[in-house]
C-alpha cells in the first residue's frame, strides 16, 4: 500500500497454534492502482476464496515475501520470538523496503528495518495485512498437505497440525514425528511416554 510517496506492508503469520510444523509470515505490499475486491481476515474465508485471492495478490502486489520458520526455531526461541523473527526477515526479504509495516497483533517485531505499528484484529481492519494473512495461510496449508505426503498417518492435510481429536489420537498411537514442536505440551507429553 502506498500512503502518499510512503510504502507500507502488510504482514502477519499463520500457524502459531498448532503442534507441528512451521509458522508462515507474510509480508505485502498493495498497489493502490490494482485493486483487490474481497481481501478479508484468512480464517473467515473458503480455502478455494483464499488460493484465488492468493494468485491475485501475487499477480498484483507492488512486493511480497513468505517465509517459514521451522520447528526446530520454534522449540529452540519459543513460538512468539520465532514469530517475532519470520516477521523481521519476511520484511527485510521485500524486493521494495516500505517505510512503515503494520503488523497484526500486539508486538512489534525488533530489528525491523523500517517503523512498524501492531494492531489487533488488524486482519480484519487493514486490507494489507488481510492481504499478508491470505499469502501466509495459503503457504501454510500448502506446505501441511506435502507433509501429510511425508507423514501420512497423522492427518496433516485435514488439520494442518492443530490440536483436533484425531491429530491427538494419532500423536498417541504413533509418537512424534520430525515435524512436531517438542516445546508444545502435547508433543512433549508423547515424547516423554516414549521413554517408558
Amino acid at each position: 500500500m502506498i500512503d502518499g510517496d510512503v510504502l507500507i506492508a502488510g504482514v502477519d503469520e499463520a500457524g502459531r497454534g498448532p503442534l507441528a510444523g512451521p509458522v508462515v509470515v507474510a509480508a505485502v505490499i498493495l498497489d493502490p492502482r490494482r485493486r483487490i475486491n474481497g481481501l478479508r481476515d484468512s480464517k473467515i474465508l473458503t480455502a478455494a476464496r483464499r488460493e484465488t485471492l492468493d494468485a491475485r495478490i501475487r499477480a498484483r502486489a507492488l512486493a511480497f515475501s513468505v517465509v517459514a520458520i521451522e520447528v526446530d526455531d520454534i522449540d529452540r526461541f519459543n513460538i512468539f520470538q520465532a514469530t517475532m523473527l519470520g516477521m523481521a526477515r519476511a520484511i527485510a526479504a521485500l524486493a521494495l523496503r516500505p517505510a512503515r509495516a503494520l503488523i497484526d497483533g500486539n508486538h512489534v517485531p525488533q530489528n525491523m528495518q523500517c517503523e512498524g505499528r501492531a494492531i489487533v484484529d488488524g486482519d480484519a481492519l487493514e486490507p494489507v495485512i488481510s492481504a499478508a494473512s491470505i499469502l501466509a495461510k495459503v503457504a501454510r496449508d500448502r506446505l501441511m498437505c506435502e507433509l501429510d505426503c511425508r507423514y501420512p498417518n497423522y492427518g496433516f492435510a485435514q488439520h494442518k497440525g492443530y490440536a483436533t481429536p484425531e491429530h491427538l489420537a494419532a500423536l498417541d498411537r504413533l509418537g512424534p514425528c520430525r515435524e512436531h514442536r517438542r516445546s508444545f505440551a502435547p508433543v512433549r507429553r508423547a515424547c516423554e511416554l516414549e521413554l517408558f
